[in-house]
């Protein structure tokens, strides 16, 4: 582990460079859109890049995205760096004097923070090119929902863009400020929301009997989705279901139910272990159903993968932390999903967690805001593991 300060970047830009980009930070942090909605946040950020000169830039990416390329013309690996546009349904409760414009929505994740390290790269790229391969920088949409990454892979456009490296980032507040948590294998579970509709007959309040009621399929259900959580995070078995929502007839005394809905998230540890415990989940489902004689219908949403670290593309990513001087540790998973993890198709990829500071406020807390001392500190890492795929030295 060094022990150089975490927040001296060997790459990092002239400070004139990083003013511009930490008040273009805070403009993108007034101006949030969430999933799939990224419309203005998109042109903002090609206006932006344009200004760096580079030789390409892919619009309507997996809808919403673009992806900027600095060529250098000559063979050599394709690596892609990887930032998120989207904000999140979040009332900002911060009193920043960037704060949102945007009532119920804000950047509590630190998105905007992203786009700025990624934008401060490409500024490098812009002012020397590499001198093999390419570099490209994605700026995707949609990841709070799972749905980005997905809509990229499939886009057509992304085959030409196709990366043999992918490296992103995330802040993580609780840990200290610049240091990160970096491992090989799994770094994110799999996680995917299950909703549950159960269908009776509604019947007189006064005579239940006389209707089809779910109540106590949701009173079984409940206990017994949560009971099915078991292994732990470190030992890589992680299973684990939430429920986040209930909703049991209507909003009436003389009404007995006859419909009832409950949300629940499904966690673990790797995609086959979702597999399995999908399966457990809906045999409890339909089991509870039949007992009271309900129709069920089970629909999935917000669906993510597992996100598994490149043995490879890590040890690029900790020997950009060496060079940087950044203070680094393999660190735990986390149990909060992350979509980047579906370019390990493709490509091979790994995310670090960079920290926010151990008593930042937590990601999608309304009072949560991105520290801009992160912007050269996230730069100088891709720079840094740039400098040895691409042959990228900057300015």
């Amino acid at each position: 582990m060094s022990s150089r300060s975490p927040l001296v970047a060997r790459h990092a830009l002239a400070p004139e460079d990083i003013a511009e980009i930490t008040a273009w930070r805070h403009h993108l942090h007034g101006m949030p859109e969430v999933s799939g909605e990224e419309v203005a946040t998109a042109a903002e950020v090609a206006r932006f890049m344009r200004e760096t000169g580079p030789d390409e830039i892919v619009t309507g990416l997996g809808g919403t995205g673009l992806a900027v390329v600095y060529d250098s013309g000559k063979p050599g690996p394709t690596v892609m760096f990887r930032a998120e546009l989207d904000a999140l349904p979040i009332e900002e409760r911060g009193e920043p004097s960037y704060r949102s414009k945007v009532a119920g929505k804000g950047h509590m994740c630190g998105h905007d923070g992203h786009m700025a390290i990624l934008a401060a790269t490409g500024r490098s790229f812009g002012a020397k090119r590499p001198q093999r391969g390419r570099a490209i920088l994605l700026f995707q949409p949609a990841e709070e929902t799972g749905a980005g990454a997905k809509a990229v892979l499939a886009d057509p456009a992304f085959a030409a863009l196709r990366p043999d490296y992918s490296l992103s980032l995330h802040n993580m507040p609780g840990l200290p400020l610049g240091h990160v948590w970096l491992k090989d294998g799994p770094a994110n579970c799999a996680s995917r929301g299950m909703r549950i509709t159960l269908s009776g007959c509604t019947a007189h309040a006064a005579s239940p009997e006389t209707g089809l009621s779910p109540v106590n399929a949701v009173a079984a259900l409940l206990p017994a989705l949560g009971g099915l959580a078991a292994g732990t995070l470190e030992d890589g078995d992680l299973r684990r279901v939430t429920i986040t929502h209930v909703r049991i007839g209507e909003a009436a005394f003389g009404i007995a139910p006859g419909a009832a809905e409950i949300w629940a998230t499904l966690r673990t540890s790797t995609d086959d272990d979702m597999a399995a415990l999908v399966e457990t989940a809906e045999a409890l489902v339909g089991t509870a159903a039949a007992a009271d004689g309900l129709a069920v219908t089970i629909d999935y949403s917000d669906i993510f993968g597992h996100c598994i670290n490149d043995p490879q593309a890590a040890a690029i990513l900790r020997r950009a932390l060496e060079t940087e001087g950044i203070p680094h540790a393999p660190g735990q998973p986390f149990r909060a999903s992350e979509d980047f993890g579906r370019f390990a198709t493709v490509s091979k990829s790994a995310m670090l967690f960079l920290g926010a500071g151990k008593d930042h406020p937590a990601l999608h807390d309304p009072r949560y805001d991105f520290p801009d001392a992160l912007i050269g500190i996230g730069a100088g890492i891709f720079l840094a593991a740039a400098t040895e795929l691409l042959g990228h030295h900057p300015r």
